[in-house]
């Protein structure tokens, strides 16, 4: 109760007005939490930009504008379309300025210029799909309106093959965004059950596992990579190619983990909760996650929450590196990879667009942790 009173004073200001102080007394660690926790602003931002992010997931199909496999030769390295919002009589109509592509008879390079204005629709009909991968439909967020042939919707631009780089995002947003989420899940799943196990029985089973933990640090990552993408056939489909990837980036990233957690449960298991479930005739696994694990749960919202943006940055390093997923999967390392020369960058410098959601994403995590991990100990 001391603790309490003690915290209740630095509670914001509508939860510790006058009346309030019987209601934190009884509040729910949840109800701690959350009114922490929304004190960090820059936390709760990040956390409202990660979940544009993962909408953004698994929507993307109805956000995307093309069809992300088609390729159009006319429309190599289209630029980026100008958005207009207010016509000329002043109403809001919103338009994109339409370039035609032909080729210059001189250099035979495409030239896009007679521009034309081509106004937006939303619910646009498109190329069709399955949304949320169950309901066939062809409806997306917006497109335009009376196209006439020729006309194309390319807001970010289009790459060499003339695919839309705009619907191409979307699903690789989908794709590197769930590869970490999935990988995350798997590592610390055995992050934990790894770390407990070790310090719990100790003798043989702590020596196998740390020896283990020591071998796969010790291993140099690119090369270990290398050797297992190249193990990967070369005629698996996309799909399992992506479930492979991202065990192997999960059975990498989890002996961090592992090492705190059996530092953390060494501490805990001479403690009398534990001594009283062992009596109570509680199993080793109970104890360790319905006891132990809860008791710093602050650390294992932490670790995930960085431990996500560092999958999402090994797939993407991978996949632009040609040793992770390969086309005709999308993911933003693979779009990248067609920014990764001088020449193209001249050519077409929105091409970089793709780092741009690698970036932000990847700072919304980290700050969405800094948030969490503090409010989930609201007594420290």
């Amino acid at each position: 109760m001391l603790a309490r009173l003690l915290r209740f004073r630095r509670m914001p200001a509508d939860i510790a007005a006058p009346g309030a102080e019987e209601r934190f007394a009884v509040a729910s660690q949840l109800q701690l939490t959350w009114w922490r926790f929304r004190r960090h602003k820059l936390a709760v931002v990040s956390g409202a930009i990660v979940v544009v992010f993962y909408l953004a997931a698994i929507f993307a199909d109805f956000l995307a504008v093309n069809d992300p496999q088609d390729t159009e030769s006319r429309r190599s390295y289209t630029p980026p379309q100008a958005i207009g919002l207010m016509d000329d009589d002043g109403a809001l109509r919103p338009h994109v300025i339409v370039l035609r592509a032909r080729r210059d008879p001189v250099t035979f390079r495409m030239v896009f210029d007679q521009p034309s204005k081509v106004f937006l629709t939303l619910f646009a009909h498109g190329y069709s799909y399955n949304l949320l991968g169950l309901i066939p439909t062809d409806v997306h967020l917006f497109g335009l309106r009376d196209a006439q042939p020729g006309d194309g919707l390319y807001i970010l631009g289009a790459d060499r093959l003339g695919r839309d780089l705009w619907s191409r995002l979307m699903v690789a947003t989908r794709v590197s965004l769930t590869i970490g989420l999935l990988g995350v899940m798997i590592s610390l799943f055995l992050g934990v059950l790894l770390g407990g196990v070790s310090a719990i029985y100790g003798g043989g089973v702590d020596i196998a596992i740390q020896r283990l933990i020591e071998i796969i640090r010790s291993m140099p990552t690119i090369p270990l990579w290398m050797g297992l993408a190249a193990a990967l056939p070369r005629d698996w489909p996309v799909t399992r190619i992506y479930f492979a990837i991202t065990v192997i980036i999960a059975l990498l990233a989890w002996t961090d983990l592992a090492r705190v957690v059996r530092g953390k449960f060494l501490s805990l298991r001479e403690e009398d909760f534990v001594t009283a479930a062992e009596l109570a005739g509680a199993g080793q696994l109970r104890i360790i996650f319905r006891h132990m694990l809860p008791s710093f749960l602050s650390h294992i919202i932490a670790a995930t929450t960085l431990a996500l943006p560092a999958m999402i940055i090994s797939e993407t390093s991978l996949s632009f590196l040609g040793l992770g997923l390969r086309p005709p999967a999308i993911s933003w390392g693979i779009l990248l990879q067609d920014a990764q020369n001088i020449e193209t960058l001249a050519l077409a410098p929105w091409l970089l667009a793709a780092a741009v959601p690698v970036i932000v994403v990847i700072l919304a995590f980290n700050f969405l942790g800094d948030g969490l991990r503090d409010a989930a100990d609201p007594y420290g």
